[in-house]
């Protein structure tokens, strides 16, 4: 995988994570995250779960997002996406969503899902602008604060998204 497309934020790349990338990605990660994953949670997703699926956001060669989904018969469900803070408000999150759901189509999922935190609008906003739909709550599934995550589903399009 190795998608590129030039916008006003910079020269965009999307390709697969590898294990080298993990120290960048623990930047992103504690940048965005109250609860961030460890090293050893990235290791074990790239070399263990089968299931398991990421990809790295490079702009003008830096990483500065990355996201990853567990692909489950024709399911795919999101784990974690994320920006650096100071590329943030430039439209990089919804690009990395939609090469997500162009990626999942292409390995033949037929639906997506993720948890997102009751309180995190700008990200349910952007979910819904590209089709999820709120279909239940998972009471309490945050651990630092107890709070609540909602569940997003959408129908992947038949046509892959054009990022």
């Amino acid at each position: 995988m190795s998608v590129t497309q030039s916008a006003e934020s910079g020269h965009i790349e999307f390709r697969t994570m590898t294990l080298e990338d993990i120290p960048d990605i623990m930047v992103i990660e504690h940048e965005s995250f109250t609860l961030p994953w460890s090293e050893d949670a990235f290791r074990n997703e790239l070399t263990l779960n089968h299931f398991a699926r990421y990809i790295v956001m490079d702009v003008d060669g830096k990483p500065v997002g990355y996201a990853g989904m567990w692909t489950i018969v024709d399911e795919a469900h999101i784990t974690n996406i994320a920006v650096r803070t100071a590329y943030r408000g430039r439209h990089l999150g919804e690009k990395l969503l939609r090469e997500m759901m162009r990626w999942a189509r292409e390995l033949e999922m037929e639906r997506m899902t993720l948890e997102v935190r009751s309180s995190n609008m700008v990200a349910q906003s952007l979910y819904a602008k590209l089709g999820f739909v709120a279909a239940g709550v998972r009471k309490g599934y945050y651990s630092d604060n107890q709070e609540d995550a909602v569940i997003m589903w959408c129908e992947l399009p038949e046509q892959a998204y054009e990022c």
